[in-house]
């Protein structure tokens, strides 16, 4: 199996996974210069930027650390011009920023892991 097709596969296991969570699905891998997002999706009213991280174990640190302080900030530029794009901005829509892990077999779900204002997981 290709990285490609392995990133894809488990980025449709955490759509599924969310959206079993009651979250809707609006977007994936979505590119501008500068950043990925792997899944957008909506909590009711908010923006929910997620970002799917693998790992197959935690000998080098589990899936969530691999999240970067600049994988935070690419995550945040690319939200920004997303959100400009439709003619919205952090202070004009509510917005989140999650991880989903999955490291081995263990999946975790970190909502809210990051902000614009506190961008240190």
């Amino acid at each position: 199996m290709s990285q490609r097709s392995k990133g894809a596969s488990y980025e449709n296991l955490a759509r599924q996974y969310l959206e079993q969570a009651g979250l809707t699905f609006s977007a994936a891998n979505v590119s501008v210069r500068g950043g990925e997002i792997d899944l957008i999706m909506r909590d009711g009213h908010t923006w929910v930027f997620v970002e799917v991280r693998y790992r197959r174990s935690a000998s080098f640190g589990d899936a969530a650390s691999s999240v970067t302080y600049q994988k935070q900030q690419r995550l945040l530029h690319t939200a920004a011009v997303w959100l400009a794009r439709r003619g919205a901005s952090f202070d004009t829509s509510s917005c989140r920023f999650d991880v989903l892990a999955i490291t081995g077999g263990l999946l975790e779900w970190i909502p809210n892991a990051f902000n614009a204002d506190s961008p240190v997981f």
